[in-house]
């Protein structure tokens, strides 16, 4: 299968990812991120964030539960960039509603022919409906091999 701009707006059914404490804490201590900001509710507190929160590439690890439409190769996709773009923070016992969405195809011209770009946005909703974030994805989609169908 190849990308074309008629994929964008397909998006994946809405599921709920629940931010949970143990979850925050084995992925800061993945990333050996120490910060008392992500465990220390006293600390926290008294911070801008006025609470804990979540570190701020945590958003990555709520995106693989969507059950996406399009059939793609996994042979052919690279790790393109990843965005995070926030709109108020993210706590432990936060239940986001979240949808991804293809929002951009674009093609680029490289060493080794024709890449194509698939850009992939998850949106994450608070309970009441209010956009807490946005996790955006760009993967590149490399050309198929000739002869493989």
């Amino acid at each position: 299968m190849d990308l074309d701009k008629s994929m964008i707006g397909i998006a994946s059914k809405p599921y709920i990812a629940e931010v949970d404490r143990e979850r925050v804490t084995r992925f800061a201590q993945a990333i050996g991120d120490e910060n008392p900001l992500y465990f220390d509710e006293t600390y926290a507190a008294d911070t801008a964030y006025e609470g804990v929160t979540v570190p701020p590439t945590f958003l990555v690890s709520l995106g693989s539960n969507a059950k996406f439409p399009l059939k793609l190769d996994f042979k052919r996709m690279l790790h393109g960039e990843q965005e995070f773009i926030y709109h108020q923070p993210v706590r432990i016992g936060d239940r986001l509603e979240c949808t991804m969405t293809v929002t951009d195809v674009y093609d680029r011209v490289g060493k080794s022919g024709t890449m194509q770009f698939l850009v992939l946005d998850t949106e994450m909703k608070t309970e009441d409906g209010v956009l807490a974030a946005v996790s955006r994805n760009t993967i590149i989609y490399r050309p198929a091999k000739k002869g493989a169908n």
